[in-house]
């Protein structure tokens, strides 16, 4: 007996420094700077006392519009690109129980019956009613492979469907967004088109007094035309923003109710959060990480099958048919059968499958690898764009304030002085003008907010 209990500790380290029983290890390591040196040098003190950051935010909490957070709700529980994503784990959580279920052994009944005559004599009849049961035993670990690399298939359905979720809800705040932006350039472009339609006017009557001529009249109303065709464009780019937000919410096109650019609040200051924290949080870098869990594995179950498989199988029942001579009633039968089985001749078609898992499991682990650097690369840009955009708010607003200025001065001369009205009207025309400037960077603000909350793997389930 201590001779066999030897021979199995020394056949489980053999089996285990043969790579069959290893454990695949998570990564706990990123590249140095992931998110760029330069641009995340002023965030990383903040994040260092901030184990959340951006990225840990749920997503109520970063966007507060109540209209934003109804379609939210609502694009996630209709959309059919995320009920698809619900249905993938459910495939993989049938195929986990499957490989979990091999582990048992197997039954089936097979009743059978004969009846034969032989030159007209009288039949006979025989029967036979076993139930028969298969169990292999996994030595060499065949099945505990297969079920964990089926484990990390799940959990990689899982992350697929975390990242739906957190594209769904970006996706919709980023329509949403863009509708508040166009709303307010609509509204801007239509003050604009009042004071071209003015100037119009205006130059008209100068003409008319014999101060202006018609060539600056016909410049006048090509621009007035040319700003009422883009209040007409703006307003088809509404309707189409509207379909598109209707696609992500997997319902027929409709005009939603929203409020504007102008009462969006977001957090000032935020911490970007720890790069390892990556790993647990953006379902991307987890779906690359679980394919190489899976790789893993897969080498795993392809080595062992370089080793016998051991199978014991038995069957017990009643039967009336003893070789030559029927018995009745029947009686109880039972046989007991062990297989080991190595495989000899398909030994080259064994190591083939060997040397794809290998290969396999190695394109896995760059695809890991590039999914952290593609990971850092769209924080880095996310982080350029929102700090761009902040610097230039300060310059918007403050050309927006000059220009204001600018009108107000030229309103007082025209009213005290030799300023003419159309001078305000080109005053009035140039801060309208900033002033869409000034919505457009507001809005990509806001979208990098979003890019960067995206990419830091926040609206998390």
């Amino acid at each position: 007996m201590k001779k066999h209990i030897i021979t199995l500790a020394a056949l489980g380290l053999l089996m285990s420094s043969c790579g069959i029983y290893t454990k695949y290890k998570p990564a706990t390591e990123v590249p140095d700077n992931l998110y760029g040196a330069e641009v995340t040098d002023a965030l990383s003190q903040s994040s260092a006392d901030d184990s959340l950051g951006l990225g840990g935010l749920d997503w109520r909490e970063l966007f507060t519009d109540p209209q934003l957070q109804a379609l939210i709700e609502q694009g996630l529980q209709n959309n059919t690109d995320y009920q698809s994503a619900q249905l993938r784990v459910e495939e993989a959580e049938a195929a986990l129980l499957s490989a979990k279920l091999a582990f048992l052994p197997s039954f089936a009944l097979a009743p059978q019956g004969t009846v034969s005559s032989f030159d007209n004599h009288r039949a006979t009849q025989t029967y036979s009613l076993p139930v028969a049961a298969s169990w292999e035993l996994d030595v060499f670990g065949r099945m505990r492979n297969a079920k964990k690399q089926a484990k990390a298939l799940y959990a990689q359905s899982q992350d697929y469907r975390q990242a739906v979720h957190t594209q769904l809800i970006a996706g919709i705040a980023n329509t949403y967004y863009t509708l508040l932006m166009l709303d307010e350039q609509l509204a801007i472009s239509q003050q604009t088109e009042e004071s071209w339609r003015e100037i119009v006017s205006s130059t008209r009557a100068l003409m008319n007094a014999g101060m202006s001529n018609e060539s600056a009249v016909s410049q006048m109303e090509a621009t007035y035309y040319q700003v009422q065709a883009s209040v007409l464009d703006l307003k088809q780019q509404i309707n189409q923003v509207e379909n598109s937000l209707a696609l992500l919410l997997a319902e027929t096109p409709r005009s939603y109710e929203r409020g504007s650019l102008s009462d969006q609040q977001f957090p000032e200051d935020f911490a970007v959060g720890i790069p390892v924290q990556m790993l647990a949080r953006r379902p991307d870098v987890r779906m690359a990480e679980r394919s190489l869990e899976s790789a893993f594995y897969g080498t795993n179950a392809a080595r062992s099958a370089f080793y016998p498989s051991i199978t014991l199988s038995g069957s017990a029942g009643w039967t009336n048919s003893a070789g030559v001579m029927i018995v009745n009633p029947g009686k109880f039968v039972a046989s007991a059968v062990g297989s080991l089985t190595q495989p000899l001749f398909a030994r080259g078609q064994v190591i083939a499958q060997y040397r794809i898992a290998r290969a396999q499991q190695e394109e896995a682990a760059l695809g890991f690898q590039q999914a952290l650097l593609n990971a850092g690369s769209e924080v880095n840009d996310a982080l350029t764009a929102w700090q761009t955009s902040k610097e230039k708010t300060i310059l918007l607003d403050k050309q927006v304030a000059s220009l204001q200025t600018a009108l107000h001065s030229t309103s007082l001369l025209m009213e005290h002085g030799n300023t003419t009205y159309l001078e305000v009207l080109t005053a009035r025309q140039t801060l309208l003008s900033a002033q869409l400037s000034q919505t457009a960077n507001r809005f990509a603000e806001i979208q990098s907010m979003i890019s960067l909350y995206q990419a830091l793997g926040g609206g998390q389930e």
